[in-house]
């Protein structure tokens, strides 16, 4: 098991998991609220001491929640429903011939991203807004770039099995 498909099984991301994180409701939301709610809670460990547990709290159940609140996706027109699908393809890349052209520049944007959080972590536990910034810019760039492999990889496998293209039931 890798560690992708470890996680989409904590966030209860089976079939229909998948399709409502796909709703581009629910993708969206998670992309432009989901890092900056974190980031912005634990900071506020600066302003409101241990009552920074409770915006902390708020935020990973919002993560967690999110795909649950919004219905499947009704198609794969929209670009964050490609990609969701794409990273569905990729956390089960056990399941699914993913082509090889895709698996190093994915590894790669992981890596960048990961390395980014590196120093977003460190920021936020030093307080140093300036090292914040790079690591949060870093690590938002990498995981945007993967967001749009995924609908790359998502798109090229497709096309090679149309019977894997997303259908709402």
């Amino acid at each position: 098991m890798n560690l992708e498909k470890a996680v989409s099984g904590v966030f209860g991301l089976d079939d229909e998991g998948w399709a409502r994180h796909a709703n581009p409701l629910s993708g969206w939301s998670r992309v432009f609220t989901g890092l900056p709610l974190i980031v912005l809670a634990v900071w506020s460990r600066d302003w409101i001491g241990w009552w920074s547990l409770i915006p902390v709290a708020v935020a990973f159940i919002w993560v967690a929640i999110n795909p649950k609140l919004f219905g499947p996706a009704s198609s794969d027109e929209s670009y964050i429903s490609r990609a969701v699908f794409g990273e569905r393809f990729w956390a089960n890349r056990d399941q699914y011939d993913i082509p090889p052209h895709h698996v190093f520049p994915i590894r790669l944007l992981n890596g960048v991203a990961m390395f980014g959080a590196i120093f977003l972590i460190w920021g936020l536990v030093v307080l140093d807004v300036w090292i914040l910034l790079f690591g949060t810019a870093v690590s938002w760039g990498g995981k945007m770039w993967f967001i749009d492999r995924m609908v790359w990889l998502y798109q090229d496998i497709v096309t090679a099995d149309p019977s894997l293209k997303y259908t709402p039931s």
